[in-house]
């Protein structure tokens, strides 16, 4: 059909050439036109016959009354054209032509003449036409299109760290990266942590909800480093804190309930709060005030990443703020590690600025990474995968932020895959997971627990010793830096090992009577010793790579020091306690009037009255501690060594001047006895002082008892020279006539 060609019917599904008039609808040209008839509709297309169910341009209109219509093809009529530039004031290009279809409809013949006229020729985005002058809102991508007068398309969307939720709003979606000591926060702010407390990351008064960060030291005193993290849900009065290893405690918590959480299913949840663990870690999922915030910690680093808009209408929710107030603040200073070569870390730092890292740079800064990474370097050893932690940091932030997956970063940094450090291995508040030199991860001790084993070149606390026991305690963490295995450790008797405290990590080493693993007894004179050696097992290997132990360690009883004590008859007995170390003792002398020694003397004593003494120590061990009285001896003045003086027990037997002198049980326990007559000084004032030297006897040689037979004196003498000692002992009662 030529262009002014007389009109052509049509009653069905047909398709007419527009060769000679090319339509532009919404920015595509088209030279042909599909039209049909439906049920309801009459159908104008232009890809092929209308179907519901395709992304064809079509014009729908209401079906004629007769069923069918005509198709023409005009020339441009310059009439007709001021007419549509009238009604539609977007139009402004020229006609070269023009299409028709006449049809009737309700009893009324439609024509040229009685034209409506839109302008089909606006703008179109993504298969959407938008008429000129008009601007268009797409709920699912957050995204508004202008079409202008001229057809030129403009458009608007999120803002920066922005997502669409896909109805049509526009939520943040920002990250807060805490690594090492440092903090850099939701707007990309940089801070550092210098001391031991813990700080609150994120902060909701409307809901409560809380999240803290916990930093505490590890290899120096000086610097700090990201330890643990907590999280209180909206609503919630307890706190979940996610620590190394992938452990999860719960404070509060109720008595009759374990803090800590074990997790049975890939996620769990617990007072709106969702828990999960993988190798990369744990993940807590939580919503607040219209946010939803995920929080990832493997350890060592924490993402805090928020989601959503806030029901206030901000998100700018995070301050940093001290929660603690308390000794954590101590500074303290380490000497500079000489070893440490910044240049080398800044060159290291830097591969944030390169690929595969660069791709990610304009989505998220990488300058607070490297000014974090190179100022924790450089005052610390690079140890534990610290010079990999801050890259895998950044690359975890770009993937949340910008969905952007930085693949195989590790291989060009000289880092292993990233995966959680030291999980589940579960170490004490004092000890932290790190690297021992072995290159296998361990629990080593803090620097501020460490530091007073370490000035004094221990590996533990001192002996302890009680009545019939002693034992030491080795730190645990000690041990693992220094490569020492506790399980390969005992004391002299082999079979006698340590015991670690599974929770503080501590090991002990103990001995008792009834056990003495081995224990040696000394006797040097003024001490009774009690030594023994914790040591590492014989090895038949060739070769060994570990430390080498061999640990003595001691406790000891001391003798008894001078004490004179002056009483009337009435106060009997005397008690003297002797302390040494933590061991302690004590020795009483208490006189009694019948040789069963039940009945205390409490009256006036006659000249010539027998009297029973018993010497008596409390808390000594009868198993290997024997009591000795050397001598026994009066005088009329308060003063042992006073004259004149009188002997009653010599050589730990009886004088045999003094015909009523007995001795019982000298050297077989920790109590002996002896008796004597009641005398006084001759010319004096009626007072007497009885003195008594004594001494401890270690029962291993079985030497304690004195020889009181009737051999020469020198002989006994002899005998008993394992006995003999240095320091003189002494304790002393009065009577008073």
């Amino acid at each position: 059909m030529s262009a002014g060609a007389s009109a052509e019917k049509f009653d069905g599904a047909t398709k007419f050439n527009l060769t000679l008039c090319p339509l532009s609808f919404y920015q595509n040209d088209y030279q042909q036109v599909y039209v049909n008839f439906t049920d309801k509709n009459f159908d104008i297309c232009f890809k092929g016959f209308y179907n519901s169910g395709s992304n064809d341009d079509c014009i729908v209109g209401p079906k004629p009354e007769s069923g069918e219509a005509k198709f023409i093809i005009r020339e441009k009529d310059s009439s007709y054209e001021a007419r549509a530039k009238a009604a539609v004031q977007t139009i402004r290009s020229s006609m070269k032509c023009s299409v028709y279809k006449l049809f009737k409809f309700e009893s009324v013949s439609l024509g040229s003449a009685d034209s409506g006229f839109t302008d089909i020729s606006g703008c179109r985005i993504s298969g959407v036409g938008i008429l000129p002058n008009s601007t268009v809102h797409f709920e699912k991508t957050c995204r508004s299109f202008t079409c202008s007068i001229d057809r030129a398309v403009t458009s608007t969307g999120c803002g920066e760290q922005e997502e669409c939720d896909g109805n049509g709003r526009c939520f943040k979606n920002q990250i807060c990266t805490v690594t090492g000591p440092t903090v850099i926060d939701f707007q990309g702010q940089q801070s550092s942590v210098t001391d031991r407390c813990v700080y609150s990351l994120v902060s909701d008064s409307s809901s409560g909800f809380e999240v803290l960060a916990n930093f505490q030291e590890r290899r120096r005193r000086d610097v700090s480093f990201l330890d643990s993290v907590s999280l209180r849900p909206a609503g919630s009065k307890v706190y979940f804190h996610l620590e190394q290893g992938g452990r999860i405690k719960v404070i509060p918590r109720k008595l009759d309930q374990n803090s800590l959480l074990t997790l049975n299913s890939p996620v769990q949840q617990f007072e709106g709060i969702s828990l999960s663990k993988d190798k990369n870690g744990l993940t807590a999922t939580s919503l607040f005030s219209g946010l939803k915030m995920s929080a990832l910690f493997d350890g060592y680093t924490a993402q805090i990443h928020m989601r959503g808009r806030n029901k206030q209408g901000s998100n700018e929710l995070i301050i940093i703020l001290q929660l603690f107030n308390v000794c954590c603040e101590r500074q303290y200073e380490d000497p500079v590690d000489s070893q440490i070569e910044c240049n080398v870390i800044t060159e290291h730092c830097n591969l944030l600025r390169v690929a595969p890292f660069s791709s990610c740079n304009d989505d998220v800064d990488p300058t607070p990474y490297i000014s974090a990474c190179n100022s924790t370097l450089c005052g610390y050893p690079s140890a534990d995968g610290l010079g990999c932690q801050f890259l895998w940091a950044y690359a975890t932030a770009c993937r949340l932020q910008s969905n952007i997956t930085l693949d195989r970063w590790w291989s060009n940094a000289g880092c292993s895959e990233p995966q959680a450090f030291c999980q589940d291995k579960l170490c004490s508040d004092h000890e932290f997971c790190g690297r021992k030199h072995s290159g296998k991860t361990g629990c080593l001790c803090r620097a501020l627990f460490a530091s007073k084993y370490k000035l004094s070149g221990t590996l533990g606390e001192p002996a302890v010793c009680r009545k019939n026991s002693g034992s030491i305690t080795l730190v645990g963490c000690l041990l693992e830096e220094k490569g020492v295995d506790y399980r390969v450790l005992h004391l002299n008797d082999r079979s006698c090992r340590g015991a670690m405290d599974e929770k503080n990590h501590m090991v002990t080493f103990s001995f008792d009577s009834s056990n003495t693993c081995g224990t040696e007894i000394m006797n040097n004179g003024s001490q009774i010793n009690y030594k023994n050696t914790i040591m590492t097992q014989n090895s038949s290997d060739v070769i060994t790579r570990h430390d080498q132990v061999f640990i003595d360690f001691s406790c000891h009883h001391t003798q008894p020091d001078i004490k004179i004590v002056a009483f009337r008859i009435k106060d009997n007995s005397v008690v003297q306690h002797i302390k040494s170390g933590e061991w302690s003792y004590s020795v009483s002398m208490k006189a009694y009037e019948n040789a069963a020694y039940t009945r205390a003397v409490d009256s006036g004593v006659l000249l010539n009255q027998k009297i029973w003494v018993e010497l008596k120590t409390d808390g000594l061990d009868a198993k290997t501690i024997a009591v000795v009285m050397d001598s026994c001896w009066a005088t009329s003045k308060e003063s042992h060594d006073s004259k004149p003086s009188y002997d009653l027990i010599k050589d730990g037997c009886a004088d045999p001047n003094d015909g009523t002198v007995e001795v019982e049980g000298n050297g077989a326990g920790t109590s002996t006895y002896f008796s004597f007559n009641m005398f006084e000084f001759s010319g004096n004032s009626g007072q007497v002082y009885l003195h008594c030297k004594i001494q401890l006897c270690p029962k291993q040689e079985d030497n304690c008892i004195p020889d009181c037979s009737d051999e020469p004196k020198r002989e006994r003498r002899a005998i008993r020279r394992p006995l003999k000692i240095r320091d003189t002992s002494f304790i002393s009662m009065g009577w008073v006539h």
